[in-house]
């Protein structure tokens, strides 16, 4: 056995000779002997991009604008021979690149545990049985089968192909989808022309198809030809290279800006040179948002693992900001509105309408007529619908851990759990005595099913079930609910088929009677005319329950709910009816649809809810309809035809469960559940990510430009600095890495998602930001100020005067971060001030740093420091409560103008 497919040639070889040489059979292999190919081959996966080594990844932490500046000015410092401030300069340095390795690390654990998440799955032959298995732990060997929407897993040899084709654009640069066959083709066929051949990651567009693993890992055509693969997604938005660049900028002001006061310090204010560049240096630490995109960065990741929480996987980050601005969200029905779990909801008999209760395959629930519960024995008529429901069906419930499931058709399984409703006999009450020697399998031509059982007593009896037209073509009588037959009423039967469709209902017919001939077969032109309808049975695919919490959530945030469905119209109502959505009086068809120009059609999507009868291609055109009322669109979907109206979205979103490769691979996210209200989760959870950057950005920013305002401030004035640069560096070295990382973490505000969606083009620096950084930078600079002239006017040394002033600076800035935590509501509430575990391990963290370098005396010499008195602690304390008061009242005012506005 060999998976050196340019030795083996298994594309020039009948597939018989192939199974051969790979030593398996069209059976698959075994378990075990799986495992020990495993064991030889090794995983069947592509080595992962080489990381960098710790020792590479730390380093690079010093690779910044800010850091060059802290090392030059380290050097300038030490050649000064100001061994203190060289040393924490240096330390500030090294604390900044520990905090960023770490951070940098727990972003990209996240990632990879998302990539864990998302590991593709194959369908395999084992042990002769059909069976999911990683990708990964595919074999040489292995049969695989593929259909339309799968991603090939590994290098297969076609053993059969059904209208297979496949794309290979990432593998040969064909722009179009191949045919293959099954059939050999030349030995020195290139790669595009090798049709018996799938080839690993590329993708299969329509048909079916069975082949056997002739190469895994690196074996692979793919995996000779690795660069061509796409790079694991980075951890990097816009908003972040957004944020990045403007770092930078603000960088290279604020260095100018320092070069220019160096010059006036030196050649107007005649100050000493190393006394002023000392200044300057703080001037250019206070100023330097430098943890800022780190703490961005870390908010994101944060983001992505709340979403995977929420079953929500984010595939391509920078569609957590999209979600932000997510203002439509159109969806699928089936499985994403609806539990994808058919059960019956209604019996119809002759002059009776039975409701029947329960939920999911459970064969459990009353049957209610009049709104009471039934006896079976007190009507017939329900045996007889048990009876048919039982033995005119395929279908087989299997009970595990208390959960009921069904193998076959979800309609014959929901038949099941009637007939063990009705009954009271569980999963499959009429196996004994009864032996069913004949049947007709439906089928689209007579769309009826009919089956000949003998039952204890040697009796022959039919039971068909199937579309209510064709089975009342086969009926002269109809069952009465006590038992008895009378003539057919068939005008009441069709009237009663249409208020089942109108409720969105999915309506058989069963019907009884004994074959003709008497015989042991059924023939299909003996039927009509000889069978008594038993009644109607109307089934549903019941909404999910916090599908329909989710449905009200997105109407609160302004987000408009659109369902996109291939069912028929009727059904499509209902079910739009049973979960909420608003506009339910207008369905459009996919027919409609196609009779609309563009221009018509932009109209109707904004102004209708409800789409039935669609195809994939509908949903491109809906798509584009509804950005081109500049509206920002989330869009699900699960097939490979789905992908083209995915990537056009602003937010694609594939079903996880039943969703196709194809579709995943074009969306930016993956529900691990197929259910709405993971999309509402992950709607709110990426304006709570949204929300999070706007905190660090608006702490961050007033922060560093108070610091700043400060020392200017001062160097114009020609005063003594209020903080020095050392002690500027060790307050944003103990608040970059706490306070501001906190935010980072913060839960969504209460009225996350009864907020209208942002504009998709709103700036990140807006009005309010700006204008809340120039409030801050006044303040803080008032409050520096004022506590260090307070300290020199009681005649305290310069030291405690600036030790008072930097705690200052410090208690502000604890409380701007409560403030912070609520933008768009009130910080006067117990649970704002209660706040995170995270926001008060960072601010007792944050308080005992200060402590230390107040009142710690190895601290006090290293950052010129005295101890503050407790009068004077406490002054401090009330100037950071009067601060918090200030800005909230200021917000409280500008929030009431704008909801009066």
């Amino acid at each position: 056995m060999t998976d050196r497919t340019e030795d083996l040639k298994p594309h020039a070889l009948p597939p018989q000779d192939v199974l051969h040489a790979m030593d398996t059979n069209v059976s698959g292999l075994g378990t075990e002997e799986a495992k020990r190919r495993l064991e030889v081959h090794g995983a069947n996966r592509l080595p992962a991009a080489p990381k960098r080594s710790p020792v590479v990844r730390f380093l690079s932490q010093f690779h910044n604008v800010l850091i060059y500046v802290l090392l030059a000015s380290a050097a300038v410092t030490g050649f000064m021979q100001h061994w203190i401030d060289t040393g924490v300069i240096l330390a500030v340095v090294f604390g900044n690149a520990v905090v960023g390795y770490l951070q940098e690390g727990r972003a990209e654990d996240a990632m990879n545990s998302i990539r864990v998440m998302l590991a593709p799955h194959a369908a395999v032959l084992r042990d002769g049985r059909r069976t999911s298995v990683d990708a990964a732990d595919l074999v040489p060997g292995d049969i695989v089968l593929v259909e339309a929407g799968d991603r090939v897993p590994a290098d297969l040899r076609l053993l059969e192909a059904r209208s297979l084709k496949v794309e290979e654009a990432a593998l040969t640069g064909e722009s179009v989808p191949v045919d293959k066959t099954q059939d050999a083709v030349s030995a020195d066929a290139v790669l595009g022309d090798r049709s018996s051949m799938l080839f690993s990651g590329t993708l299969v567009a329509a048909g079916t198809g069975k082949g056997v693993v002739v190469a895994t890992g690196m074996a692979t055509e793919i995996g000779k030809i690795s660069g061509m693969l796409e790079a694991v997604e980075s951890l990097s938005t816009p908003l972040v290279r957004q944020m990045d660049v403007f770092a930078r900028w603000l960088t290279l002001f604020i260095l100018i800006i320092s070069g220019m006061l160096l010059a006036y310090g030196l050649v107007v204010g005649h100050l000493p040179f190393d006394e002023l560049f000392m200044t300057i240096v703080g001037l250019a630490v206070a100023a330097i948002p430098e943890g800022l995109p780190a703490v961005m960065t870390i908010t994101l990741a944060v983001g992505v693992q709340a979403m995977a929480g929420r079953n929500a996987i984010v595939r391509r980050l920078p569609a957590i900001e999209t979600l932000g601005s997510v203002s439509v969200i159109c969806t699928d029905k089936t499985g994403t509105l609806t539990r994808n779990e058919m059960v019956v909801a209604s019996l119809v008999a002759a002059r009776h309408v039975y409701a029947v209760d329960g939920e999911g395959y459970a064969p459990e629930g009353a049957v209610r007529w009049n709104d009471a519960d039934v006896d079976p024995q007190d009507h017939a008529v329900l045996s007889e619908f048990a009876r048919a429901a039982g033995l005119c069906n395929d279908a087989v419930l299997h009970s595990a851990n208390g959960a009921w499931r069904v193998e076959g058709d979800p309609m014959e399984g929901a038949l099941m759990a009637l007939a063990g409703k009705i009954t009271g006999g569980g999963s499959d009450p009429f196996t004994a005595g009864w032996r069913r020697i004949d049947a007709i399998p439906f089928d689209a031509a007579h769309r009826y099913m009919a089956v000949l059982h003998v039952d204890d007593e040697n009796k022959r009896h039919v039971h068909v079930k199937g579309a209510p037209e064709a089975v009342l073509e086969l009926c002269a009588t109809q069952r009465m609910p006590d038992g008895s037959s009378a003539q057919l009423d068939a005008p009441y039967w069709e009237n009663m088929v249409e208020v089942l469709a109108a409720e969105g209902q999915r309506v058989l017919a069963v019907a009884v009677g004994a074959p003709p001939s008497g015989g042991a077969h059924l023939v299909q032109a003996d039927l009509p005319g000889t069978l008594t309808l038993i009644g109607l049975v109307g089934l549903i695919d019941p909404p999910r329950p916090e599908a329909i919490v989710a449905v009200a959530d997105c109407y609160q945030a302004g987000i408009r709910v659109k369902m996109i469905t291939g069912d028929h119209a009727a059904t499509a109502r209902a079910i739009a009816g049973m979960i909420g959505l608003k506009n339910t009086d207008r369905v459009l068809t996919g027919a409609d649809l196609d009779r609309m120009d563009d221009a018509t059609l932009s109209l109707a999507a904004a102004e209708t809810d409800i789409f039935a009868r669609t195809s994939p291609a509908h949903k491109l055109r809906l798509v584009t309809a509804l950005q081109s009322q500049g509206l920002t669109v989330a869009m699900t979907g699960d097939g490979v035809n789905d992908a083209p109206a995915l990537k056009r979205a602003d937010a694609g979103i594939a079903m996880g469960v039943k969703g196709s490769e194809a579709a995943k691979e074009a969306a930016e996210l993956v529900l691990a559940d197929d259910n709405f209200a993971s999309i509402a989760a992950a709607v709110r959870e990426g304006r709570t990510v949204y929300d999070n950057i706007k905190k660090v950005i608006s702490w961050t920013l007033p922060t560093n430009a108070g610091e700043a305002a400060t020392i200017i401030i001062a160097l114009f004035a020609g005063l003594a600095l209020p903080v020095t640069a050392v002690q500027i560096l060790w307050v944003n070295l103990v608040t970059a890495i706490t306070l501001g990382l906190a935010l980072a973490f913060e839960p969504s505000e209460e009225g996350t998602m009864r907020r209208p969606p942002r504009r998709r083009d709103e700036p990140l620096l807006t009005a309010d930001l700006i204008w809340n950084v120039l409030l801050v930078s006044v303040l803080f600079a008032a409050a520096v100020f004022g506590i260090f002239l307070y300290a020199l006017d009681k005649g305290y040394p310069i030291e405690l005067a600036r030790t008072m002033a930097m705690n200052t600076l410090v208690v502000m800035e604890i409380f701007n971060v409560f403030f912070i935590r609520n933008i768009y509501g009130t910080s006067l509430t117990w649970q704002a001030v209660r706040g995170t575990k995270v926001v008060w391990i960072c601010v007792i963290s944050v308080t005992a740093a200060q402590f230390a370098v107040t009142y710690l005396p190895f601290m006090q010499s290293l950052f010129g420091t005295q101890s503050v008195p407790l009068q004077d602690g406490l002054l401090i304390v009330g100037i950071g409560a009067v601060f918090f008061a200030l800005v909230e009242i200021e917000k409280q005012m500008r929030l009431a103008f704008r909801n009066r506005g």
